[in-house]
């Protein structure tokens, strides 16, 4: 067993016999990673993408150096979180179905954390400059991902009789964004209130789209 010089030189280099298996990445490395993750989009929900990265640290319970081991630059911990909420936004819609106590109810959950989770996505737009393919293929995945799950939600609620309101996923999704997206912090304003007012608005019928 050696160590390195560089950066990395508190990482120990491990090594097998010819043949064996690769070693399973350690239970408490993922776990680490996964808490980073949790904590980092909790503090960028609350306190906005410019929140610093030892806030970050201290809210997963983890050093800086532990931090810096999985993340080494700003961008690498945006990105991975934007990848991480998305999954969870993904995964939450199958959840909250069945667990809620109506489709309606599932859905206005999901939108919730939808909005919790697009703090982190413009915060990312900053990060990304001059990357435009990089920012645009997060875009294109995160559009891939969670128009399906919201169309599965707002056609369960359909199905029930909870939403009679003619609109696709895509434009409610980029409804809530556009609201999501032009937010200032202000004690007056709720940008929760005003996404369930139009959510729950849903339950009318609206004027019929233009051919």
């Amino acid at each position: 067993m050696t160590r390195g010089t560089g950066p990395w030189h508190n990482r120990a280099v491990v090594t097998t016999e010819p043949g064996s298996p690769a070693p399973k990445r350690r239970a408490d490395v993922a776990r680490n990673e996964r808490a980073l993750l949790d904590a980092a989009a909790e503090v960028f929900a609350t306190s906005g993408v410019g929140a610093t990265v030892r806030e970050v640290a201290a809210a997963a319970g983890v050093g800086m150096g532990t931090l810096y081991r999985h993340f080494p630059t700003r961008a690498d911990l945006m990105v991975a979180v934007y990848r991480h909420q998305i999954d969870a936004c993904a995964q939450a819609g199958p959840t909250l179905l069945a667990a809620a106590p109506t489709p309606f109810a599932a859905l206005l959950d999901w939108i919730h954390l939808f909005v919790d989770f697009l703090g982190t996505k413009h915060g990312l737009a900053k990060v990304w400059q001059g990357d435009d393919a990089g920012y645009t293929a997060l875009h294109q995945l995160f559009l891939d991902r969670l128009v399906p799950v919201l169309a599965d939600l707002l056609e369960a609620a359909r199905r029930s009789g909870e939403v009679v309101a003619d609109i696709r996923a895509y434009e409610l999704i980029r409804a809530v964004g556009d609201l999501v997206a032009w937010t200032v912090r202000d004690p007056n304003y709720d940008v929760r209130r005003i996404v369930t007012l139009l959510v729950t608005g849903l339950r009318q019928p609206q004027p019929t789209r233009p051919a």
